[in-house]
């Protein structure tokens, strides 16, 4: 009996995975306003992670938590979508299921501010 899952393999589901994730991307950009505004952010924080990093590990921390920012708005884009399928009347797992993806950003932006802020105080004001 084989353990693997039925389907493509090697270069066609790599193919296939970059597909699908193509159609996420796209698909959290058409539908949803928070990823647009972050993702919005982020465009413009790039070049500034460059001028307000001292080193290349701030820079690149600075970089990756812009990415993490991104990547829980996906996932609680997705949660969101989820519930919403199951049904439209309100049930108290899934008002709780929306809001700990909520929480899943709101964490992710806080670390974000943290490593920031951090990292500009150490190189402007110390």
């Amino acid at each position: 009996m084989s353990l693997m899952k039925p389907g493509k393999t090697g270069i066609p589901r790599i193919l296939d995975a970059t597909k699908y994730s193509w159609q996420g991307l796209k698909g959290a950009w058409l539908g949803e306003a928070a990823f647009r505004q972050e993702l919005a952010l982020a465009v413009l924080l790039v070049p500034l992670a460059f001028v307000l990093g001292g080193t290349t590990a701030e820079i690149a921390i600075m970089l990756l938590t812009l990415g993490v920012v991104l990547m829980a708005e996906l996932a609680n884009s997705a949660i969101e979508a989820v519930v919403d399928r199951i049904g439209s009347e309100q049930h108290p797992l899934s008002g709780r299921a929306k809001d700990i993806g909520s929480a899943m950003v709101f964490i992710a932006l806080l670390f974000t501010g943290i490593v920031w802020g951090t990292i500009c105080y150490f190189n402007f004001f110390t």
